[in-house]
This record gives C-alpha cells, structure tokens and sequence, in this order.
C-alpha cells in the first residue's frame, strides 16, 4: 500500500488514539492467569495484541471483546501446536516467561521479522531459573523454576516481565536489576492484582504468587501513538489537537518534558495514571540534551523524536538506543534513509542519531521498511514538508496504529492513503 502525505493549511481537532498497546497485552496475559472473571475496555486493536489474544486462547483461555475468564496460575493447557506470535515481540518474550513454569513445552513462533529479532536474552535467563529454553525457534517449559538474581545489560521491559512472569511461579525469589528503569506495567499491574512485587529503585522484586487476582480495568490511550500527533502539532504553524485520556505513566512520559502539553481531566485508570492532552505549536525549542536514560524511555518515540529534531535550531546527538537496531527493522537505519531522502541533515550513529537544523523538509518517495513506527514517523515528516510524500509498505500501521490514516485525515483533510 502507498500512503500519500501532503502538507495541511492546520491540524485540528481530536483524536482517540488505540488503547496502550504494552499495557493491553499485560492485561490479557496477567488476566488470563488470575483467579477469576476481568472485563477489559479500550484494549488495544492492533494486530500484536491480537497476536496474544489468539495465544492465550490455544491455551485454554477464553478472551472476547469484553474480557478475559481467568485460568489460575496453573489453568492453562497444552496448545496444539506452535504458538503464533506473529509480529508481536511483546506476545513472544511475554508468553515465554509465562510458559517457562508451565508443565508442558510450548513452542512459539512469528513472522519474518520477529524470527530475526534476539530471544537469547530471554531464553538464556530462563534456563538459568530452571526452564528449559531453546532456541531456533524458541521452545520453553517443563521444568521446575528457582528465583534467581537477574542482572541486565541492556534495559528492556519486556524480557524485565518476562522474568518477572516466571518468577512469579519461581520457588524462593526474582530480583531484575536494570542499567536504566524500563517501562513499569507489569510491576504496577501485579501489584494490583496482589502478587507479592516490591521496586527498589532499578530493580524489581518478586515472590512466588500463589494467587493473582482478576483486574477489571479500562486501557488509557497509549502514548508512543499520540507522540505522532504531539510532534506534528508542536511544529507545524497552526495547530491545535486534542488527546482524550492518554496514559501519562512516568516511565513513559519523557516525550512529554521535550515537548510541553497542556494536561486536563488527569486521573487513573487501572493503576495507571492519564490525562486528557492538548498539543498545539510551539516555538523557541532548542536542540536536546540526551541520555541513555532517556532513550529507554523513549525507545518506541525515537523515530518521530527523529523527525522533530531536524525542525530544532542546531544539533541534537540521540545515543543510547541501539535497541532501535533490532525491532520490527533497523529503525535507526530505516529513518536515516528515510529523512536524508527529504533532505534532512541526519547521521546515523550505531545507537542513534546526530542531526542538524532546522531543516525545510521536501516531499520524497520513502520506504517505511515494514515497520509501524518507521511509517507513522515518516508520515509526520511528510505533514511538516513541502511537496508531496509518497510511503511505501503503508499497510504495516496496523500492527499498532489501525486507524492512523483516518486520523491523520480527520486532522488535516489531506491524507489520501
């Protein structure tokens, strides 16, 4: 699919964005294992949270569009076959600390791409809990787990849950240390479900549950999807878009100290703090100081954050990211190609970026790689460019995002994809 872009007179109006796509699939897999009946409203309907829907229920558990009935820690069954994950990094690494306490083995397996992404960071702790773990494809379970003391190179809330979902059916205790705090979901979601969680600044604690509670709960908005239209309104020259009831959690709200928005109607929604956002332009920002911190922060925002600092007065370095090399593409590699091809003045470094501004970005025949967030950042470069952009692979936006063409339409009445 081409998707064309063409830059708006204004952006206006309000957009409901997806349900959080990290905390949908910890919602549908926490719950699948709780005690009980959860009704889930919001949840995300990208193909990836799909993707763990459709596990769970080769599991034995019935999910629907209102919720999920809870098996119990040891409820599940013995699929089928493999289980498909397809796209989903999330849906695998998740399910596979899950399953590494079950009684059976499960293979689980994805597409093209999520077949090339590194599982050996999960896989590998795993086994050193007691699970058995293979790889190629990745294969867990049947074994009697142990606590252990995790120690991470590199920050990542999903292997961080993954671990934390094993330990949770780990004799004796699970101790993950990460060099940076990761995204907290998991750790806020079991605490409300009762299972005996502790955070100690980096590092996060777990006993063995012998129980978990159902967590009815309505999803907020997912953040990484509004950043899309939170850069485009803050530089374009006329703009004024509303954001409905976005999680603001504080390991995810890095975008949000970058670009100021206007916070209204905050609250919380299943332990998760939100708030209604309205983003509009803003001037006078000057390039940014980065930090690894922030980066792990901001892992999923980096490619519009990208796209942003070719319109800031000077030179923005973006480092500590070298995860962005091994997602959905070489999202580092991808937005390079992409941007240079509208005249941006952006480097590629091998954890991020070096980029000079402002630029005028021009309209370009550009590739979105296959990857959601490659093609939604390009989009947003296209809307603040002169001329006309033409993305390949547009399609792609609907393992996050399904909506994302309409919205852009709604906002500026140019987008024709």
């Amino acid at each position: 699919m081409l998707a064309t872009v063409r830059p708006p007179a204004e952006l206006r109006g309000s957009v409901q964005v997806p349900g959080d796509k990290s905390i949908s699939h910890r919602a549908l897999i926490l719950n699948a294992v709780a005690a009980g009946n959860a009704r889930i409203e919001n949840l995300a309907s990208g193909a990836d949270v799909a993707s763990t829907a459709a596990c769970l229920r080769e599991l034995g558990v019935e999910v629907t569009d209102q919720g999920v009935a809870g098996v119990g820690l040891h409820g599940l069954r013995a699929p089928h076959g493999p289980l498909d994950c397809g796209n989903s990094g999330t849906t695998m690494r998740l399910l596979a600390g899950l399953l590494a306490g079950q009684p059976f083995e499960t293979t689980l397996v994805g597409d093209e791409s999520l077949s090339r992404r590194p599982m050996d960071r999960v896989a590998l702790p795993l086994a050193q809990m007691g699970a058995h773990a293979e790889l190629h494809p990745l294969r867990v379970g049947g074994g009697k787990l142990r606590g252990a003391v995790h120690e991470m190179a590199t920050s990542s809330a999903q292997v961080k849950s993954a671990l934390l979902l094993a330990g949770i059916q780990a004799e004796g205790t699970t101790r993950v240390t990460e060099p940076v705090r990761s995204r907290d979901h998991t750790e806020r979601m079991l605490a409300a479900m009762a299972a005996p969680v502790r955070v100690d600044g980096n590092s996060v604690e777990v006993r063995r549950a012998d129980r978990l509670d159902p967590l009815s709960l309505r999803v907020p908005g997912d953040l990484s999807s509004a950043a899309f239209w939170i850069v485009a309104a803050a530089f374009h020259p006329r703009a004024q878009v509303a954001l409905p009831d976005v999680g603001i959690n504080p390991t995810r709200a890095g975008i949000l100290r970058l670009l100021p928005v206007a916070r209204i109607k905050e609250g919380k929604q299943g332990g998760e703090p939100t708030a209604t956002l309205h983003a509009a332009t803003l001037r006078g920002l000057r390039p940014w100081a980065w930090s690894d911190r922030l980066s792990a922060e901001l892992i999923d925002e980096l490619p519009v954050l990208a796209v942003a600092a070719t319109q800031l007065a000077g030179r923005t370095v973006i480092g500590g990211a070298a995860e962005l090399r091994v997602k959905e593409s070489d999202r580092i590699a991808a937005m390079t190609a992409g941007l240079q091809a509208m005249g941006a003045r952006i480097e590629e470094r091998e954890d991020g970026w070096e980029i000079e501004g402002p630029v005028r970005l021009r309209g370009a025949r550009v590739d979105s790689a296959g990857d959601h967030r490659v093609a939604m950042a390009l989009a947003v470069a296209g809307l603040l460019a002169e001329g006309e952009t033409e993305i390949e692979g547009a399609e792609c936006v609907a393992i996050s995002y399904p909506g994302f063409w309409d919205d852009l339409e709604s906002l500026s009445g140019t987008g024709d994809a």
